[in-house]
Order: C-alpha cells, then structure tokens, then sequence
C-alpha cells in the first residue's frame, strides 16, 4: 500500500472522534466548569462557604454556637433562623456580633420558583431587598431546611422547656434576681463572679468577660442558658453536671433574671472581669 494512503487511514479514527464531538484529552467538560456563587443550591457546598467557619465543619467545635444541637433547633422558631441568618445578630442596635447579615440581593432575574420562595421570605422576615449580599432567598431556604433536616428532629424533650425568645409581656428580668440564679446554676463551673473556674480537671472560661459579653447579644444568652454549649460540656437549663444535687430546671423568668445580670455585666457592673 501507499504509504500515504497507509498514513491517511490511521488518521480516520481520529477524524472520526473529532466529528463525532469525542471528549479528548485537554478538553473542557461543562459539568466542571465552576458554579457562580449566587447559583450554588447544594446545603453542604452552601454551609462550607457561609457557615462552617464559624459554627464548626459538622455543626459543632465552632467559635460560634453550634448548630448541631437538637435541642437549639427543637425550640428556634424557623422565622428567627431566617431572620438571623438575612439580617446578622445584633449585640446592642449600636454594635454587631460577628454573626455577618446575609441579606439578599437583587441580582439576576428570578425564576417562578424563586418568586415563590422570596415571597415565602418577604412574609418571616424584614428583608431589604436594596441590600446586596452573596446568598439568594432559594440559598437561604436551602441553608435554613438543611439545617432542620441534618440536625433536627429529635425526640420530643421531656419536661417543660423554657422558649428560645422570652414569651411577650413577660417584663425585663431582675438583675437582683439573677443574681441569685447565677450562684445556683452558674457559679460551680463559672465561679462567684463569672471570673471562670474548674468542673473536676476542666478549666471553665470566664462568662464575667468584657471581651466575651460585647460579642455576645441577650438572644444568645438566653439560648446559651436553655441548650447549654453541649459541645464544650456546658449543661442545658436542665442539666445537673457541675450544679448541686437539689438543682431544679431553670424556668423561662429566671433565664430572663440571668440574662439581666450578665447584660449589667456587659456595661461594666461591679466585679466585671477583663
């Protein structure tokens, strides 16, 4: 044979695949092609860009509270993790937490199904929708469900459990009055004046903390005195470790009494730590 013609037919399975649009080597496929921001819809791709930083890879071991806590989401009213999650935590209205506002944005035109889901927002939470920030309203109900459904769910608590948002018309707490429930609920593991102290050979942090308090608003507080941080070994408002054998769950007025007396603290009352 012709050794050009030879030449030629060894080319044909290569024309061939080239015809038949073949993935080659070195070509791009457009199922790996990055995905914009605004378009991730995946809770776990979603959690891992906006949340894991803070509250922990698996919802837990975070600087911020964790989320994988059944008894957190057993009691948060889905309209209040909506709103923090557009609108941010405030500590006071002057001043932030590090809990950023995802607040969402116009951007792109929406489709029906995002039409449905924003007006389903529009009707939990006080969005602005001048604002501009990284998450769509189908992100946040993305995030929203997927936390419920990763880390919900759980058996039905025994006993009464205190709300997380204080019921309306239940008046401030007493500062006075936490006092005393601070000495009988708090001061075992968190010492006399919150200064910090010791559970068995664990070194507990001080709660009386300058630094820890103007990072910390009264919302979560509250939350903080319900579920504990069962994360770091902090009991529930029902829980025993730490507390003396007689203790008695913490009713909804008393963690209001509590809250009163760490926000005192909070603005430099007597015997604030550093």
């Amino acid at each position: 044979m012709n050794p050009l013609h030879k030449g030629t037919w060894r080319l044909l399975p290569l024309l061939a695949a080239l015809v038949a649009g073949c993935d080659l080597p070195g070509r791009p496929n457009p199922a790996d092609r990055p995905v914009p921001d605004e378009q991730v819809t995946n809770f776990d791709a979603l959690y891992a860009m906006r949340c894991a930083g803070c509250h922990g890879a698996d919802g837990k071991l975070g600087p911020a509270p964790p989320l994988n806590d059944p008894l957190f989401l057993s009691i948060v009213p889905d309209a209040e993790l909506l709103r923090v999650i557009t609108e941010g935590r405030a500590v006071t209205p002057a001043q932030k937490s590090p809990m950023p506002a995802f607040r969402l944005g116009k951007g792109a035109p929406l489709t029906a199904a995002q039409v449905k889901v924003w007006a389903e927002l529009k009707e939990q939470t006080n969005i602005d929708p001048k604002q501009q920030n990284p998450l769509t309203a189908i992100q946040v109900k993305v995030l929203v469900e997927g936390i419920k459904k990763r880390w919900g769910q759980p058996p039905s608590p025994a006993g009464s459990v205190p709300p997380y948002i204080a019921p309306v018309g239940a008046g401030a707490g007493k500062m006075d009055e936490g006092t005393r429930v601070f000495a009988r609920a708090c001061a075992g593991c968190h010492g006399s004046q919150g200064q910090g102290g010791k559970n068995g050979e664990r070194q507990i942090g001080a709660i009386n903390s300058k630094a820890f308090l103007a990072l910390t608003s009264d919302q979560a507080l509250r939350r903080y005195a319900i579920t504990g941080r069962p994360d770091l070994g902090m009991p529930a408002f029902d829980g025993k470790d730490g507390r003396p054998p007689d203790f008695r769950p913490l009713t909804s007025a008393e963690i209001d009494d509590l809250v009163a007396l760490l926000a005192y603290w909070r603005l430099g009352g007597p015997g604030n730590g550093t």
